[in-house]
């Protein structure tokens, strides 16, 4: 951390969980990084978002056939304004913190004992981290690694806080070099939580930040079929979260023979259906159609159609019913999703 530890006194501890006093947060889109955007991907793959939000409004644009456009954008947890409060830093917004400010607060991470005091300090690191500069700072400090060691916390509520600084911590290109080496622990976290938690959640949005670009994709590539198979048990707000992920990975075709050899629940060809929340059916239909544009040569399709339970042999064989239930999805009575079925059906 450059300056050693600090060990903060009583007052000193009441006055840095004070910052986060009426820093409230919600999610939304934030910078992506400061004066920079993202490289243009050349492969081709069809979008699942047609655009962007940000935060502030001018702060990212879209080019057409761009990377973003492609797949779905970065999830940032942004900061609210704060009200005034007492003590030394309180008085400081996420966005205003300065260096010491947030080498006191990882120090304080590190030896407080309390977990309410922990979740405190990591939110303010989160809502902090939203911004670039402060991206930076705390990679410098080290303190992706001692923020991530609170992963394997005792505490639900501080491994959820943990996540969320981390996934905002990911919209910086050089953490997510840092970071990348946690995602089998991630993903460990995804397969032994409670089905719908937010660990679960929180968890999915750092890797639907990771899996933005190519760079890091692979290391995904085993968890196919545990995002497949959240699909069909999870609630609206983990499948939809699971399906970003999931049109992230199928828009990289250096991908996609991973994706179709995965294992996978039949019963995900059920969820093309009416009755599906169309949040959760347009994910899917991008899903879908991302899959649809993958052409296997005849001697790997013999190999698929080999393998009993792989995607390819439940969603893209001729043996599917997919294509019966797309066909049933053309009178749907959302335009988008009429629009989509038929744009895949073509």
């Amino acid at each position: 951390m450059g300056d050693g530890i600090v060990t903060p006194r009583i007052g000193n501890m009441k006055a840095l969980l004070g910052i986060v006093a009426g820093a409230g947060a919600s999610y939304g889109i934030y910078k992506l990084l400061s004066g920079g955007t993202f490289k243009r991907n050349k492969k081709s793959a069809t979008k699942e978002v047609p655009g962007v939000r940000s935060c502030h409004p001018g702060e990212v644009t879209l080019q057409p056939g761009s990377l973003l456009a492609k797949v779905h954008g970065l999830d940032v947890l942004c900061p609210r304004p704060t009200e005034p409060a007492s003590g030394d830093i309180i008085h400081q917004s996420p966005g205003n913190l300065e260096p010491q400010h947030l080498k006191m607060l990882l120090s304080c991470l590190q030896t407080s004992r309390k977990p309410s005091d922990r979740c405190q300090i990591l939110l303010t690191l989160g809502n902090a981290a939203a911004f670039t500069v402060n991206q930076n700072l705390i990679r410098e400090f080290e303190g992706i690694h001692i923020i991530a060691g609170f992963l394997s916390d005792h505490a639900a509520e501080v491994r959820v806080q943990t996540l969320n600084a981390l996934n905002n911590l990911c919209m910086n290109f050089q953490n997510q070099e840092q970071l990348k080496v946690y995602v089998p622990q991630v993903l460990e976290l995804i397969e032994m939580s409670p089905v719908n938690s937010d660990l679960q959640l929180c968890a999915l949005r750092l890797l639907t930040n990771l899996s933005v670009t190519d760079k890091h994709q692979h290391m995904l590539k085993e968890s196919i079929t545990l995002l497949l198979s959240l699909l069909v048990v999870s609630k609206e707000a983990l499948q939809v979260q699971a399906l970003r992920v999931l049109v992230n990975l199928s828009s990289n075709p250096d991908m996609m023979d991973d994706i179709v050899q995965a294992q996978a629940p039949a019963s995900v060809v059920l969820l093309f259906d009416a009755r599906t929340v169309p949040t959760v059916l347009l994910r899917l239909l991008t899903f879908a159609g991302n899959l649809k544009a993958w052409r296997p040569s005849a001697h790997m399709a013999d190999e698929l159609r080999r393998k009993q339970d792989c995607l390819f042999r439940v969603m893209l064989d001729e043996s599917s019913q997919l294509h019966g239930k797309l066909i049933q999805l053309l009178s749907h009575p959302d335009g988008e999703i009429q629009s989509q079925v038929a744009r895949i059906l073509t």
